[in-house]
């Protein structure tokens, strides 16, 4: 099999490499900006690097190279989603929009990260794929706008599906694990809730818990989510085809403001940090004055992963405990963080 991936260089994105990688012999294409999480795999892994809104040529002829095509090119990140809404569409809707077409165009397998994020303020207990609705706000509030795009692309790509598109639709529900985000970024904002509240937390500075912290969220290991994707990818006789899959663990929901207070505790554990416990700052900001006017937020999202289970025997394993305890030391093994120990 022949993959080409966009955005490879990102969170999933070389996770799965490794994964790919370890366990088969498919050949991998890939384009990021940077190959900074893909350096080990030298010759093997054929990379370019570029920007997606420049490399367009490239991108089409490998498409017509390769047998599959996942972009994963995205921005998972709120903050943008308020302050830059118009480059989140560019980036989101145009792009994506131009590698769907040439899938179609080219006969080409399509697997797309769509998100938890396109049930929006859905009040049912659990989200399932084809039957929750999908709430948003307001136009005023651009917390959507991420939300909207991908949501029409999986309206878009369910249409070219029934005109002969093989694709298949994945929603990631909260994916966290090693090498999540650039945690020396203090940037409120600029990462993901795990290691946004862990840089504070190394660096003893206070963690900011957008209007309180309480909104639950179910949180998946990496491990678990790329176990998904491999078993998308081997498509065993099309089990995963015209499919549209909720990824997540509805086993480790849990409050915001819990994880930090976890986190809080998996570092207490560490030399330097004994004294976390007292030291600690947990402070309540309203979601306007974190994120901005345009910010709207949902306080619950769990998901109903009963298809991908019947199609492909998928479950989660991983707890959030572990999932949290394997963050941790994954950074606290950086030197950086050692100093920081050692000078609390």
């Amino acid at each position: 099999m022949k993959i080409l991936i966009l955005g490879a260089n990102g969170f999933i994105g070389h996770h799965l490499i490794k994964s790919v990688f370890e366990n088969t012999d498919w050949q991998v294409s890939a384009i990021d900006l940077d190959s900074s999480n893909l350096a080990q795999w030298g010759t093997r892994l054929n990379f370019h690097q570029g920007d997606v809104f420049v490399e367009r040529e490239w991108i089409q002829d490998q498409i017509s190279q390769v047998d599959v095509v996942m972009p994963l090119v995205a921005i998972p990140r709120p903050k943008f989603y308020v302050k830059e809404p118009i480059r989140v569409f560019e980036l989101v809707f145009e792009e994506n929009l131009r590698i769907v077409r040439d899938c179609v165009r080219l006969g080409k397998r399509l697997i797309f990260p769509s998100t938890s994020e396109v049930y929006g303020m859905c009040q049912e207990a659990q989200f399932n794929e084809d039957h929750s609705s999908m709430v948003f706000g307001p136009t005023q509030k651009d917390r959507w706008m991420y939300a909207g795009s991908k949501q029409l692309l999986d309206r878009l790509i369910w249409a070219y599906g029934r005109e002969g598109l093989d694709f298949t639709i994945f929603r990631p529900f909260n994916w966290i694990g090693p090498n999540l985000d650039n945690i020396d970024d203090n940037e409120p904002g600029n990462c993901r809730v795990i290691t946004q509240f862990l840089g504070h937390l190394l660096r003893h500075e206070p963690v900011s818990l957008v209007n309180g912290g309480a909104q639950q969220r179910c949180f998946t290991d990496i491990r678990d989510g790329i176990d998904a994707l491999m078993r998308i990818l081997k498509n065993p006789e099309g089990s995963a085809s015209g499919k549209i899959f909720n990824v997540g663990n509805p086993h480790n929901e849990s409050s915001i403001k819990d994880v930090a207070q976890s986190l809080v505790e998996i570092l207490s554990q560490y030399p330097g940090y004994e004294k976390i416990k007292d030291q600690a700052q947990l402070q309540s900001v309203a979601a306007k004055e974190y994120y901005g006017k345009g910010y709207e937020d949902t306080e619950k999202r769990k998901p109903d992963i009963s298809n991908i289970s019947e199609c492909l025997g998928w479950q989660p394993h991983v707890t959030l405990d572990e999932a949290l305890k394997d963050i941790v030391g994954y950074y606290m093994s950086r030197p950086l963080a050692k100093v920081m120990a050692a000078g609390s």
